[in-house]
């Protein structure tokens, strides 16, 4: 999607050249290459800039970022999407299960991608689908999609410098040793299986999980739990490893008597805004099938 952005030049960013402003604000090398094929993609003061063009105190730079491509591979098709958040730079969806987030292959049209090309057809925009946190197909909750460039690059900058904050909620199998605690257990791939990951203190890549106790009724527990490293099947693995496995999971433990996939759930997401740099928190509730599944199990609140 197309996006103008202008800037005032204050006297604590000057001077400076337009490259040396930008690439303070987060873009990328290869967005800036963009802009300079666009006869309008940089303007300093209403004029034509070059990236080396040198800023003062009280200019106004103007950024015009143009998608000359879109995501034309993903079919746009309805399905169910529930958007928490949107503004010009992004979108914030709370995922129900069973949906994958791209496609793949047997998930040509039934993906979260889908879904949101067919928001953005039916308003008449084109779009490239940039998913910045991804989830499992049976795990619910909160996701960020980029709907620029600019804001890719940014997100994606902050996912890997761990300023994205993640909670999640699970249904665990178990009583957990403490009230709070961290697992600290490296994590690889299980030999023998291309999908299934398992704790390997020789193989592992470290991966740390902290989990707090929310309440515990008979031998289930609902636990909260925050990511510091994100491995493939990170919480679930840990759990297992814990002695406490999530419910529903078909891999580590597929006791499918209270819910009919894994109990885990993205209930929060909190982060800084890739272009107003202000502070973002969400936070969603539990999706009916966990919370039908906590009251089986034989709790008395959520």
């Amino acid at each position: 999607m197309n996006r103008t952005l202008i800037y005032k030049i204050e006297e604590k960013d000057s001077p400076c050249t337009v490259e040396s402003f930008l690439k303070a604000r987060g873009y990328s090398r290869q967005i800036i290459i963009q802009l300079k094929k666009n006869d309008d993609g940089i303007t300093v003061n209403g004029r034509w800039a070059y990236v080396k063009t040198m800023l003062r105190t009280g200019d106004e730079l103007k950024i015009f970022l143009e998608e000359t491509q879109s995501s034309e591979h993903i079919r746009p098709v309805l399905l169910p999407l529930t958007i928490v958040w949107e503004d010009e730079d992004i979108l914030v969806l709370n995922k129900p299960a069973d949906m994958p987030v791209h496609p793949s292959v047997n998930n040509y049209d039934n993906t979260l991608a889908n879904a949101v090309a067919h928001y953005y057809r039916s308003a008449g925009e084109e779009f490239i689908f940039r998913c910045i946190n991804r989830l499992d197909r049976d795990t619910t909750g909160l996701l960020i999609v980029a709907k620029n460039a600019l804001s890719a690059s940014v997100l994606s900058s902050q996912m890997k410098k761990r300023q994205i904050h993640r909670t999640y909620l699970a249904l665990c199998d178990g009583i957990l040793p403490s009230s709070q605690g961290t697992i600290d257990a490296p994590i690889a791939r299980k030999e023998g299986s291309a999908i299934e990951r398992c704790v390997d203190l020789e193989r592992g890549e470290r991966a740390v999980t902290h989990y707090k106790v929310l309440e515990t009724r008979r031998h289930v527990t609902l636990a909260e739990l925050h990511l510091e490293t994100g491995r493939t099947h990170q919480i679930r693995v840990h759990m297992q490893y814990l002695g406490s496995p999530l419910l529903g999971d078909y891999l580590y433990h597929p006791d499918f008597t209270c819910i009919s996939r894994v109990a885990l759930h993205s209930s929060a997401l909190a982060f800084t805004h890739p272009i107003t740099r202000e502070p973002m928190q969400f936070r969603v509730p539990l999706p009916k099938d966990m919370a039908e599944a906590f009251y089986q199990a034989g709790f008395s609140s959520i």
